[in-house]
C-alpha cells in the first residue's frame, strides 16, 4: 500500500481498541470513518479534526440497514476505503447451564453476524468501489477465540465463529482483488471492553464454589483493570502495521499472554493428533483410493 493517507473505517470506535485507534491514526494522519451506536461518544475528537481527517457515523452492526448506509456514505464523501477494522464487540459473562438462549443469541448478534455482515459489505466496497481494487479487513477478535475460556464460554465461541469465518473468507477471495484479512488476537488489555460493556448473568446455583475456573474469570473480569496489564494504545500501534505489510499474516496475536495461549493450543492438539494417530489407520473404505 502506498504511503499516501489512508481511509479507515472503524467499527465500535467509541471505547477500547476501537477509540485508540481512531486516536492513533488521527494523530499520524490518516482518515477515519468512525462508527459507533451512539456518536455523540466522539464529540470531542468531531470538534478537534475536520470533516476531511474524521466522519463520525451511527452504526448498530446488528442493523444491515445501518452497514449499508454507513459504507454508502463513506463512498459519497471520500470514494474509498483502503482498511476495514472490524473491532465491535461484547462480552457476555456467564455458566453455559446459567446463559439464557436471548443472552447467548444476543452476543452472537453483534460479535459473529454484524462482523460477519461488514465484512461482507467490505469485501464488496474493495472490489467493487476502490479503484484500484483492493484492501485491508482486519478482524478483532480476542484470546478467547484461541482458546475457550471458562465463564465467558458463548462469548469465546463467537469469537471462535469469527475467526473461522475469516480464514474461509480469506481463501475464497479471487488474488487479483487483492483483498488482504487478518485476524488480530488481542490478550488482556484496558479496555471497556472488560467492565462497561460485559453482560453479565446470574451465578447459576451449581457454579457458586470459588475454586471453580469459571468463578475465577468472573473474579478477574470484575477486578477491571487491576489485574491487566495490556496498553490499548500501544497496541493499535503494533495492529496499525500489519496494513503497511505486503503479505500480512492470517492471524496476528498481539500481548504475550495472547502468544502464550496460541503457543499452548498449538503443543495440546498436536500431542493429542500423535498420540491417537494410529486411530486413524484403519478408518477408510476398503480398496478404497488413498
Amino acid at each position: 500500500m502506498s504511503s499516501a493517507p489512508k481511509i479507515w473505517f472503524i467499527t465500535g470506535a467509541s471505547t477500547g481498541f476501537g477509540r485508540s485507534m481512531t486516536e492513533h491514526l488521527l494523530n499520524k494522519g490518516d482518515i477515519v470513518i468512525a462508527t459507533l451506536r451512539k456518536p455523540s461518544a466522539l464529540s470531542d475528537l468531531s470538534s478537534k479534526y475536520p470533516a476531511t481527517r474524521l466522519l463520525v457515523l451511527k452504526l448498530d452492526v446488528t442493523d444491515q440497514n445501518d452497514i449499508t448506509a454507513a459504507f454508502e456514505k463513506a463512498r459519497t464523501v471520500y470514494g474509498r476505503i483502503d482498511v476495514v477494522f472490524n473491532n465491535a464487540g461484547v462480552v457476555l459473562v456467564s455458566e453455559i447451564e446459567g446463559t439464557s438462549d436471548e443472552a447467548a443469541r444476543s452476543n452472537f448478534e453483534v460479535n459473529f453476524w454484524g462482523a460477519a455482515n461488514v465484512s461482507k459489505k467490505a469485501v464488496e466496497f474493495f472490489r467493487e468501489v476502490n479503484k484500484p481494487k483492493g484492501g485491508r479487513l482486519l478482524q478483532v477478535t480476542s484470546g478467547c477465540g484461541i482458546k475457550g475460556h471458562p465463564g465467558v464460554a458463548f462469548y469465546s465461541a463467537s469469537k471462535f465463529a469469527l475467526e473461522g469465518f475469516s480464514e474461509s473468507l480469506s481463501k475464497e477471495l479471487d488474488p487479483r482483488w487483492d483483498i488482504k484479512v487478518t485476524i488480530i488476537e488481542p490478550g488482556a488489555f484496558r479496555t471497556n471492553v472488560n467492565i462497561s460493556s460485559n453482560t453479565t448473568e446470574p451465578v447459576h446455583p451449581a457454579y457458586t464454589d470459588p475454586s471453580l475456573e469459571s468463578a475465577k474469570m468472573r473474579t478477574f473480569l470484575a477486578a477491571g483493570h487491576a489485574l491487566i496489564d495490556g496498553d490499548p494504545d500501544k497496541a493499535v500501534a503494533v495492529i496499525e502495521k500489519v496494513v503497511h505489510l505486503d503479505d500480512p499474516p492470517m492471524r496476528l496475536p498481539v500481548h504475550k499472554g495472547a502468544l502464550a495461549m496460541l503457543r499452548e493450543k498449538v503443543r495440546s492438539m498436536i500431542a493429542d493428533a500423535n498420540k491417537y494417530e494410529s486411530w486413524s489407520d484403519d478408518v477408510c473404505v476398503t480398496g478404497a483410493n488413498a
